[in-house]
């Protein structure tokens, strides 16, 4: 494994936190100052960060967070608008969120004090659920678009203005259920495989269909079930133990 790499996946520091450390000669290993940012990590070597070990983080956390409209994910905000830091208990300041959700939107979030974990689902081809409203009626074009995917040449609308991404491509949806079509608004429940920026806003933003209200409700295979806005709870055994499996997967694949 690359040196900044473990170095982030064992410690609280960031992959760029991490160059930083070895670029300024923090990094020692098998009693080596290593500024050489390819350097592999074997199994036996022991690194020192700031002079103090680093052991390999076996054990790891997640829980969920139901966060409500209004509330950044986000550490802190230049116009010191509500994060979801002010709500959650100052013991998981140091955890990690897998995904965002935009200040107007609402739902699950997984937080992990994992980076290897949060990495890996954040990459993953998971199942992520959302309910949404949506201004008009979905027109068959749209649904056509949900099934086959589509490139959007133009991904301005539902985009942040100062987004730098102009265009995207939004792979089929794994599942959607069009709960009430009408021609002022419409309920759908949508199931898609990645976590784009602003991906549905954009999608349905596209076919002019401007996205009133998004809230998730589940991330793989771990549901909000019965947990109220602001609050939070670890994963239950069932849960953890369906995410360590995926984990373990994964990492062979990187193998």
């Amino acid at each position: 494994m690359r040196l900044n790499k473990f170095i982030s996946h064992n410690s609280k520091y960031s992959r760029r936190e991490a160059d930083k450390l070895i670029e300024e000669g923090r990094v020692n290993i098998n009693k080596k100052i290593i500024t050489d940012f390819s350097y592999q990590v074997e199994k036996n070597d022991k690194v020192y960060v700031n002079g103090k070990p680093l052991f390999i983080k076996n054990r790891w956390s997640v829980i969920v967070y139901h966060k409500p409209k209004g509330e950044l994910v986000t550490k802190k905000d230049e116009r010191e608008r509500k994060t979801i830091y002010h709500s959650l208990p100052k013991r998981f300041f140091n955890y990690i969120p897998i995904g965002r959700l935009d200040f107007a939107s609402s739902g699950l979030i997984l937080l992990t004090d994992s980076p290897e974990v949060a990495t890996i689902l954040m990459r993953s081809s998971l199942e992520r659920v959302y309910y949404l409203k949506v201004k008009g009626s979905v027109g068959l074009q749209v649904e056509e678009a949900m099934q086959k995917g589509i490139f959007l040449e133009d991904a301005t609308k539902g985009a942040f203005r100062d987004s730098k991404i102009k265009s995207m491509e939004i792979k089929p949806f794994l599942s959607y259920r069009i709960i009430k079509n009408e021609p002022t608004f419409s309920k759908l429940k949508v199931a898609i495989a990645e976590g784009k920026n602003r991906e549905l806003r954009r999608f349905f933003g596209y076919f002019g269909n401007e996205v009133v209200s998004l809230k998730r409700v589940s991330f793989g295979g771990v549901s909000l079930d019965m947990l109220k806005e602001g609050k939070y709870r670890f994963l239950s055994s069932a849960e953890y133990n369906n995410l360590r499996d995926f984990i373990k997967e994964r990492r062979k694949d990187e193998v």
